[in-house]
């Protein structure tokens, strides 16, 4: 069992990361990654907007099913998380201000994030139980973390780049963004090779 939750966090890690390979979360990685701080705060509030979309979102989807009521779950999902936030956002408020006013705008962009919406809903399309729900979303917050620092690293260090005029501003950021993405394909024959 301790094999399974392993291959599920380091596949969430490193192959299947929603930013790099699902492309869900694109928002705050290009708006919140300019400086490393931000870009971890930012992590760390979405990991816990994960864990508690997941444990929250589980037992209400059996519910769902339990009475034919599939089809009700993306709202409902929505609603749960825009709660969540509105909870991280009043804790950050009161007791992280730095952090709280460096995030602005992105923290209730978490409402809409889509890798925290993914996270939920692929839980559920991969027939998880509970504990692979929570180490999947755990795998999927860490490879958010990941991303989003080692995307910090490169762009501080674009900062003291010569970069010519016509690719300065969102044209670097872009092409900086798919060579940290193609980077994270080498780890996909290790992870496969990994647990066999």
């Amino acid at each position: 069992m301790t094999k399974a939750f392993l291959s599920i966090l380091i596949t969430a890690i490193l192959t299947e990361n929603f930013l790099l390979s699902k492309f869900l979360g694109i928002c705050p990685f290009l708006g919140v990654s300019k400086k490393l701080n931000t870009a971890t705060g930012m992590s760390m509030a979405v990991i816990f907007v994960m864990l508690l979309a997941t444990a929250v979102t589980y037992p209400i989807n059996t519910l769902l099913e339990n009475n034919d009521m599939e089809y009700l779950q993306t709202i409902v999902f929505i609603l749960v998380i825009a709660a969540l936030v509105q909870l991280v956002e009043i804790v950050l408020r009161k007791y992280i201000p730095a952090l709280y006013s460096s995030l602005g705008i992105y923290l209730p962009l978490i409402t809409t994030n889509c890798a925290v919406l993914g996270v939920v809903i692929l839980n559920i399309d991969k027939g998880y139980g509970f504990a692979e729900s929570m180490v999947n979303s755990l795998g999927a917050g860490l490879g958010f973390l990941l991303a989003m620092v080692m995307f910090a690293g490169v762009r501080e260090r674009l900062e003291s780049c010569d970069i010519p005029k016509f690719m300065q501003g969102l044209p670097i950021t872009l092409v900086a963004a798919s060579l940290t993405s193609i980077s994270f394909l080498g780890f996909t024959g290790i992870v496969e090779n990994l647990f066999k």
